[in-house]
């Protein structure tokens, strides 16, 4: 156990400072790490290969593409959607910082990936594919994914098995990736536009929880934030006062503590907290609850909720919590430049913080992660100093074999699962799980909850990183 002494948050806040663009481009490089289907030939990591490329076949249709959401070799639609969301939403909230760190087009192309994809599960009116690969036979195999021969299952939602919330998740990501590519490929956006139009209507006209996922992508919040999500992003897309209208009138929305893939409340908050600013569009409550998100985060404040390890990182469960940590601080930066820009502040009861303070708790959580934490170690895989070196991920801890070698699925957690030593290919930029409660880390494969790397992880993360690598360490945009 990690005692002895108290870790100083503040002097480490002040004093530290990282290669934030180094993190910036490994942290993208590893969602090219987690791509499915066919590679492209500017495809950077190398141990990679084509795989899943019968996905489909069993429905006579081409699902190939999109993205394996951890260590495992199944795509799950609603954290993939998610992830493609929070991709669209950097993409116009940093794209000036990306620009300037060279990014922008892998960001792109991140986001494509996963568009492309959804056009193929989402052909049909009324009807998606919503995840490929059965988690359970899957889970029974360690095999690198360019050679497992585990079923392909298909799931999907339609009429009579409907999934509100995995429907308006992906409708969030079309019209947020939409606004994308408006300016560079038309034909596209509009593509991306209409297909989200139609699947947000698929997901208010058929209102039911789709319990296919689970237990491994159970969606506990209901799909009310989902619908307010997907409306907003809509509106932001086309203007329309028919999801105006939704937002203000039917829309359910609630004060939270927290923004992940099961829970988008806060982010469309956020959101409408800007349009109410800059449009006066009488949309206070959602400044309020954007508000209230905040002030249950910070530990000084009269209404702080969130657990803080000792260490001074965002613990809400074990098992994926860095997600929690990059989605804070990305909302974090998001609103406070919201907040610069329209001169407010956040309101904590009678108590004022003042933007600088959300900037300066979000570098303190990406910092936690890329060094500045308890242990003085980086929790990014090819990052820092002593970085994890058995991230829980079937291809990078499997040797490169050739395509075709068929792998006995009971030997393989023997062979490359079991072993306590380095995985023999580096996943270059993996944000993992993270320590516990108290800051404790174990680099172990088999510490899945500590070792597992997730794309929504990553992605959250990258436009803190762009705004650390550009702007500098008070995170102040240039006007």
């Amino acid at each position: 156990m990690f005692t002895g002494f108290s870790f100083d948050k503040a002097a480490a806040g002040a004093a530290v400072s990282f290669n934030y663009k180094d993190a910036l481009s490994k942290s993208i490089m590893f969602l090219e790490a987690q791509r499915s289907g066919k590679l492209p030939p500017n495809n950077r990591i190398k141990w990679r290969g084509d795989s899943g490329m019968e996905d489909g076949k069993l429905a006579h249709v081409d699902l190939t593409g999109g993205y394996y959401d951890a260590g495992d070799n199944v795509k799950y639609g609603l954290p993939l959607a998610f992830t493609v969301t929070t991709l669209a939403w950097t993409a116009l909230a940093f794209k000036p910082e990306l620009q300037a760190a060279g990014e922008l087009n892998n960001v792109h192309a991140a986001i494509r990936w996963g568009t492309d994809y959804f056009l193929k599960c989402a052909a049909k009116k009324n009807h998606m594919y919503v995840q490929v690969g059965d988690p359970n036979l899957d889970h029974q195999c360690w095999v690198r994914p360019e050679n497992m021969n585990t079923p392909r299952t298909l799931y999907e939602i339609d009429d009579k098995t409907p999934g509100t919330e995995i429907a308006a998740e992906t409708a969030a990501a079309l019209a947020a990736s939409s606004l994308v590519f408006r300016d560079t490929d038309k034909g596209y956006s509009r593509r991306l536009l209409n297909k989200a139009k139609l699947l947000y209507q698929f997901g208010r006209s058929h209102m039911k929880t789709y319990d296919g996922e689970c237990p491994f992508y159970c969606s506990y919040s209901g799909y009310n934030d989902e619908l307010l999500w997907a409306a907003t992003w809509l509106y932001m897309a086309t203007k329309r006062q028919a999801y105006a209208d939704f937002i203000s009138h039917e829309a359910i929305s609630s004060s939270v503590a927290e923004f992940s893939w099961d829970l988008k409340y806060p982010g469309a908050q956020v959101l409408l907290a800007d349009l109410n600013m800059t449009a006066n569009g009488g949309l206070q409550s959602f400044k309020t609850q954007a508000d209230n998100f905040v002030c249950a985060v910070l530990p000084d404040t009269p209404f702080h909720q969130v657990f803080i390890t000792p260490g001074g990182m965002i613990h809400l469960r074990d098992g994926a919590n860095t997600q929690y940590v990059t989605g804070t601080a990305f909302l974090f930066v998001v609103y406070s430049d919201i907040l610069l820009r329209s001169g407010q502040q956040v309101m904590c009861g009678s108590q004022p913080i003042p933007p600088a303070r959300l900037k300066e708790f979000a570098k303190q959580q990406i910092d936690y992660l890329l060094g500045a934490n308890p242990r003085g170690r980086s929790y990014v895989v090819g990052f820092g100093v002593n970085p994890p070196t058995q991230p829980h991920h079937r291809g990078a801890s499997t040797p490169v074999l050739k395509p075709g070698t068929v792998v006995n699925c009971g030997m393989s957690f023997g062979d490359w699962f079991a072993p306590d030593r380095p995985n023999p290919n580096e996943l270059t930029g993996a944000i993992m799980g993270g320590p516990d409660g108290n800051d404790e880390f174990v680099d172990k494969r088999n510490a899945s909850s500590c070792t597992e790397p997730c794309t929504y992880i990553n992605s959250l993360s990258i436009g803190p990183l762009a705004a650390l690598a550009v702007r500098g360490n008070d995170l102040v945009a240039s006007q």
